[in-house]
């Protein structure tokens, strides 16, 4: 089936069906992430900053805040 015939079928969902249908996909996602790919450079990437975070160098922000930033 193509994307666009799923798209279409979609359509004709109510919005609780959709939300579902959301939700099951992520669940499926999750299901499997251990299948997804993550690259060698951010790898190294988070290991740097989970490092730089157990060292104190790092702090964390409250999601309020950066929630803020990002409107602006």
């Amino acid at each position: 089936m193509k994307t666009s015939d799923i798209i279409k079928e979609i359509d004709n969902f109510d919005l609780s069906e959709k939300l579902m249908l959301v939700e099951d996909i992520w669940d499926s996602i999750a299901e499997n992430n251990a299948e997804l790919p993550l690259p060698e450079w951010q790898k190294k990437e988070l290991d740097h900053r989970y490092g730089a975070y157990k060292e104190g160098k790092l702090g964390l922000h409250e999601w309020e805040g950066v929630h803020e930033e990002f409107r602006n």
